[in-house]
């Protein structure tokens, strides 16, 4: 009787195992987690997850109409420049520095009339041309034009120094255009003023003009001075429209 109470502790306890096996087996069928081939991998759970989620469209915006520029110091034409800067230093112009000339470029003239017992007269032209590509995230080329319009003609009204500042709207000159006329006192001289901040389509063009008489001559007229801003800016714009032919 001894003897045969550990012989049936025995047979009991391997009796109980394949019923654990199967309860354990069945539990692990009821979530699939004991079952390597019935769990998501989670790199193919995470990228379900990123294939279904939606994307926002790119933005789009129209193409710029201008695509260069030309050579500023080609924008206006040689016998114009002549007519206004008699006697330029550099007929052909000083450029200014630029990395990028198919966006901003410059030019420069100056230049003293020496009139003999009449005094001289001094004149100094300046351009300067700037484009704007279209940006998805900036926006259209004309839409960064018209902000470049607005922050020069904000300078132009807060030159400093300036004397009897007028601003007007300069009719007929590319899409917009505001000029300017002020008087600026330098090297104790009477300097007249003439500015022309004009937009036409993705370009910007600011042209500056200016003039004052030397050892007796006579101050410049504002108005004369202009005139002829006005029209080279218009030679400007066509020049620019030209260029992208």
């Amino acid at each position: 009787m001894h003897r045969s109470a550990p012989r049936l502790t025995r047979i009991l306890a391997c009796a109980a195992v394949p019923v654990m096996l199967v309860v354990a087996g069945c539990s692990s069928d009821s979530d699939g987690k004991g079952d390597p081939q019935k769990q998501t991998p989670p790199a193919a759970a995470s990228s379900g997850a990123a294939s279904g989620a939606s994307k926002e469209p790119t933005p789009k915006v129209e193409p710029a109409v201008f695509t260069k520029l030309p050579d500023a110091c080609k924008a206006i034409a040689a016998k114009t420049v002549a007519e206004m800067v008699p006697e330029a230093k550099v007929k052909t112009g000083t450029p200014g520095k630029s990395n990028d000339i198919a966006s901003r470029g410059s030019c420069s003239w100056n230049g003293l009339e020496d009139k003999g017992i009449k005094g001289s007269n001094y004149r100094w032209l300046d351009i300067s041309l700037l484009r704007y590509d279209s940006d998805a995230t900036l926006g259209s080329g004309e839409k960064r034009a018209q902000e470049s319009f607005a922050k020069e003609v904000a300078k132009a009204q807060a030159t400093e120094g300036a004397t009897g500042l007028h601003a007007s709207t300069a009719t007929g000159v590319g899409d917009e255009s505001k000029a300017f006329s002020y008087g600026l006192k330098k090297t104790d001289e009477d300097f007249k003023n003439a500015v022309i901040v004009t937009r036409t389509e993705n370009a910007v063009i600011v042209l500056s003009y200016n003039g004052a008489g030397y050892a007796g001559a006579d101050t410049p007229d504002v108005a004369d001075l202009m005139e002829d801003a006005v029209k080279a800016t218009k030679e400007a714009v066509a020049a620019i429209a030209t260029a992208n032919k």
